[in-house]
């Protein structure tokens, strides 16, 4: 390996790089191994400031963070922003809220202060890439000098020639075998110049990349273990990839070997579709003369489709983007452990036996995860939301839903905040207990729910079913009116319901009912149906005898009055 016409790498590298003058044990002198115990793991979250944070970008962040904080190590932000033809204004600042929403806290890296403007914390920044600029810019010229890269230059011309080229039409009508063997001669025609040409392109001011000087052959195998997958084996790298663009910014290759080496990183987490370019990163701590980290290259997140197939979790889909969770009211404790339901298989088993503990006391073990796609199921998020908000005391979730609604909801959310003790004891309704209720799964769900409490919201949405006569409907209604005192207790009260049936010709007793149905015109349950469908709008709702006591004598006689009058 070597470049052609024996150039003087040396030389080289102070006429592509006169202004750089640290050398790299300069660096690294600034960012020295990390004083933590033995085991203790260095692990990242490394997004790029281009849009929304996605549902499989909490997959890594939650299996950093874990890794991290399970064995005494660290866990940080650090901003790939080296883009900046992609980067979205205010971006950065966004998937940092929305992270920290999620349970995401880092030790060090990226933050927001006061202002909510990004700076950094901890000895290891700068935490942004577009800051490291002569970090790069050092260990590139090193290499140079080792002749392990190479500057190729491009006229401005010919940058806007290849801006203008369909690549799709380019690739699609390729003749693969010419297409290698025309990057093979192309790459031996890069590697030769002289000295005196790199000094003319120099004085023209023609803009250049610097290219890694490739030492694989695609026949040649890279044995590596990827810590998910296993033992794996993957062709070397034989292409010349872009080490820094022309604007002296590093692609993302090379600022990840250089930045994960520095920041100390013992273990890089990310998907799987970053497989193809490990060659690639296996190579230039290689020539970096860098510990590699270890890799684990986590599954694809899946969804069924309408005709029930499997495909990848899009940008486009609901639920990609994290803050259409904020929005649908999920809970941010429900999502972090529906997450861990995907990633370890043993985690429901854990969560059985311990019912009372967070998601965050629960051992992740890296041997649990899966190795082919995870399958997004809102449903299973569902039931895992409503296990957790039905654990919650009334008082926290009204200020949940209450917080929520004034965002999403802002008249269901003055309602509730007009009187937030009356809006407590509706959701304390068969709250605690071995058996509590789960009548929500997201906090829009509270409105549904509950809505009848409120005349505002009030509305009759079912009718009564056929095989009951009007007549037989009014009188159970108006005897109720009659003999309803609120100060009865619960057993009081249904003791009346049995008795207003028993007098219309309605069993009071259900083991009868079913026996000898025929002699009777319905059940006890079918009184309380009209009297439910009457004081609430519905056929299901929450404990007649607790909504009765919360709506109050007047309001429940007048609901009564108005079932029986459109009767």
């Amino acid at each position: 390996m070597a470049l052609m016409n024996g150039i003087d790498t040396n030389t080289l590298a102070e006429l592509l790089f006169p202004d750089i003058k640290m050398l790299p044990e300069n660096i690294e002198a600034r960012y020295p191994v990390r004083d933590l115990p033995e085991g203790a793991k260095v692990t990242r979250f490394a997004p790029s400031p281009t849009g929304f944070v996605h549902f499989g970008g909490l997959f890594p962040s939650t299996v950093g963070e874990r890794l991290a904080h399970q064995s005494g190590g660290v866990f940080y932000l650090r901003i790939e922003d080296t883009d900046a033809k992609r980067e979205v204004e205010g971006a950065a600042e966004g998937l940092i809220r929305t992270l920290a929403t999620y349970g995401i806290h880092f030790d060090e890296g990226a933050i927001l202060d006061e202002s909510g403007k990004i700076s950094d914390k901890g000895a290891y920044g700068p935490y942004r890439q577009s800051e490291r600029a002569e970090i790069y810019q050092t260990f590139a010229k090193q290499l140079i000098r080792e002749g392990k890269a190479y500057p190729c230059f491009t006229t401005e011309e010919e940058l806007d020639e290849l801006s203008q080229v369909n690549k799709k039409e380019e690739l699609k009508n390729t003749d693969w075998q010419a297409e290698a063997e025309a990057r093979r001669l192309e790459m031996l025609a890069r590697r030769n110049f002289t000295l005196d040409e790199v000094k003319e392109h120099l004085a023209a001011g023609h803009p250049f990349v610097i290219r890694i000087l490739a030492d694989g052959t695609p026949d040649a195998k890279v044995k590596f273990t990827d810590l998910i997958k296993g033992n794996m084996e993957i062709p070397e790298n034989d292409e010349d990839f872009v080490l820094l663009k022309s604007d002296g910014i590093p692609t993302y290759h090379f600022a990840h070997a250089v930045d994960d080496h520095l920041m100390r990183t013992t273990h890089v987490i990310r998907g799987e579709e970053w497989l193809p370019s490990l060659a690639k990163h296996l190579q230039l701590f290689r020539y970096l003369g860098f510990r590699a980290p270890k890799y684990m290259h986590i599954a694809q997140i899946m969804k069924l489709d309408e005709a029930g197939n499997k495909k990848k979790l899009s940008k486009r889909d609901m639920g990609a983007n994290m803050d259409d969770y904020t929005r649908m009211g999920y809970c941010p404790e429900a999502v972090c452990e529906y997450i861990m339901t995907l990633l370890n298989s043993n985690y429901e088993e854990w969560h059985m036996q311990n019912p009372e503990k967070p998601y965050t006391d629960f051992p992740f073990n890296i041997k649990k995860m899966s190795t082919s796609g995870c399958l997004f199921d809102f449903n299973k998020l569902n039931d895992v939301s409503k296990n957790i908000i039905s654990r919650m005391d009334a008082a926290a979730v009204t200020e949940k839903v209450t917080a929520w609604a004034l965002d999403f909801d802002p008249a269901f959310g003055a309602l509730l905040q007009r009187d937030p003790s009356y809006a407590e004891s509706i959701f304390a309704i068969g709250r605690g207990g071995n058996k509590p209720r789960k009548d929500l799964a997201t906090w829009a769900d509270a409105k549904p729910y509950m809505g009848f409490f409120y005349d505002e919201y009030f509305t009759v949405e079912d009718v009564y079913p056929e095989n009951f006569s009007k007549e037989d409907i009014k009188a159970v209604l108006a005897n109720f009116a009659d003999i309803f005192d609120p100060t009865d207790d619960s057993s009081a009260w249904f003791a009346k319901i049995k008795e207003i049936g028993a007098k219309l010709g309605f069993a009071a007793d259900m083991k009868l009912y079913k026996q000898n149905s025929d002699d009777y015109k319905g059940s006890v349950a079918d009184v309380s149906m009209f009297l439910r469908l009457a004081v609430t709008g519905k056929m299901n709702s929450p404990d007649m005898y607790s909504v009765m006591q919360i709506l109050g004598k007047e309001r429940v006689l007048a609901r009564i009055k108005a079932m029986a009058d459109a009767l």
